[in-house]
């Protein structure tokens, strides 16, 4: 088996351990050095992270094959990419970016295997009389318009 398929393998194995897990990332370089990246429904641990390592480094011989392993977690700032991160993301501010080119920050308040639900509130002149009032707006967004989104760190 080649190297890269028996690391696949190994990293689906280590997940299975841990359902509540899943990969993000699996970059393989030239050079042997392994990258995986990690989210979870309910974060990812440092413990967690560990134990994925751990199980890959097991199943590999150094003698046979020299390489470098890095098993992180997603970070804050780490854009979406998978349906199951936007769904526990759910409640959260998003900045999404989609194919279009428009740009959006607002709370997520749907996700399912299709498209995300974006709700946020405007600004808009009164249908009659002067001035403005305050509406909540809804957006849908498949999965397939989204360009890019991240999750927006909020500080109280």
């Amino acid at each position: 088996m080649e190297f890269k398929e028996h690391i696949h393998q190994l990293v689906e194995e280590a997940l299975s351990l841990q359902p509540d897990l899943f990969l993000i990332d699996l970059h393989i370089d030239d050079h042997s050095r392994i990258q995986v990246v990690l989210d979870g429904d309910n974060g990812v641990s440092l413990q967690q992270c560990i134990k994925i390592s751990r199980h890959i480094e097991n199943e590999l011989d150094r003698e046979v094959h020299d390489f470098s392993l890095e098993v992180t977690s997603a970070g804050a700032t780490h854009p979406l990419q998978m349906a199951r991160q936007y769904k526990k993301n759910i409640g959260r501010k998003l900045a999404v970016h989609t194919i279009d080119n428009n740009s959006i920050k607002a709370t997520l308040t749907e996700a399912d295997d299709e498209q995300i639900t974006l709700e946020w509130k405007a600004r808009e002149p009164k249908p009659i009389g002067k001035g403005k009032h305050t509406v909540v707006k809804h957006l849908q967004v498949p999965y397939n318009q989204i360009e890019k989104a991240t999750v927006q760190i909020q500080f109280k």
